[in-house]
């Protein structure tokens, strides 16, 4: 099951993102520069992590598009291309758009694909490629080597995600009617990936909110049945709230990163719970391509 082997594989693709990310300080974005991050699906999701990061590190102006909807006109020193296939539609069609002054970044796990040939710039993560439709370790593996590049320290993030391999998980089975996932800053991207996660490799119902707008109208859907899961910390008077509903609530200390790892694991095992292959979700496509 390649979903499984990439889940597991995870831990030490962030090492070897970390080992580079000193090499590669030429070539990740300046501090100052102004950036746009385009991907699409869960590399938009990883791209809106990417942005508040590097925001909140005081390094530059930084948004995150997806590749369908980057808005023409907008002036941008980098624009970071992400798509692990390197052959994405929307993606290509954001870079081809581009004014010829922008400087360009590709990160791929392929270097001989369309996207790699048409930027400035590549970073080839090969190490941390797939067979899976669903994407876990290339996407995270770009995050460890954003993440590393600010500053973060790795070893202790891939130590959480390997206890994350063996953590116990909340109930998977048919009483659970919904999930929602809550996050605050950088984490929030996250925890839109985690619900993602969920509705494609299990067709579960899923929602993500930055943690207090639950209480701004979603909050009122939760109950019994329904799993609220913190990626990272939340307040703790706003966990009170949530289970005055009824709904059942999981948090970690953990890195949110390693707490991923186990969103993952319970997408996989709602999935078999509910028939379905993870490796296969019916309706999906490893690279979307256009005509």
């Amino acid at each position: 099951m390649p979903f499984a082997d990439e889940i597991a594989a995870q831990p030490d693709c962030w090492r070897g993102a970390a080992a580079l990310a000193t090499r590669l300080s030429r070539v990740l974005p300046a501090r100052g520069a102004r950036v746009a991050v385009v991907g699409c699906g869960t590399l938009l999701l990883v791209g809106q992590s990417i942005a508040a990061l590097r925001e909140a590190a005081g390094l530059g102006e930084t948004d995150a598009f997806p590749a369908s909807e980057f808005p023409a006109g907008r002036r941008y020193d980098l624009v970071v291309a992400l798509s692990r296939s390197g052959t994405t539609t929307e993606v290509i069609a954001a870079v081809d758009a581009l004014p010829r002054a922008v400087t360009t970044l590709a990160v791929t796990a392929s270097g001989g694909t369309p996207l790699a040939a048409r930027c400035d710039r590549a970073i080839v993560l090969d190490f941390a490629d797939e067979r899976s439709v669903m994407q876990t370790a290339f996407a995270t593996t770009t995050l460890a080597l954003v993440r590393a590049h600010l500053g973060h320290a790795i070893e202790p993030v891939a130590a959480d995600g390997e206890r994350a391999l063996e953590a116990v998980l909340p109930g998977a089975d048919e009483g659970l009617g919904a999930v929602a996932f809550l996050g605050t800053g950088w984490r929030v991207g996250l925890a839109r990936e985690a619900a993602l996660k969920v509705r494609e490799a299990a067709a579960l119902p899923s929602e993500a909110h930055p943690a207090l707008e639950y209480r701004h109208g979603p909050i009122s859907a939760a109950g019994p049945g329904t799993l609220v899961w913190a990626i990272g910390a939340i307040p703790a008077n706003l966990e009170a709230d949530v289970r005055r509903t009824g709904a059942a609530v999981e948090r970690s200390a953990c890195d949110p990163m390693a707490e991923l790892v186990r969103v993952q694991r319970f997408a996989a095992a709602a999935a078999r719970a509910r028939g379905r292959d993870p490796d296969h979700p019916p309706h999906v496509s490893r690279s979307v391509l256009l005509s």
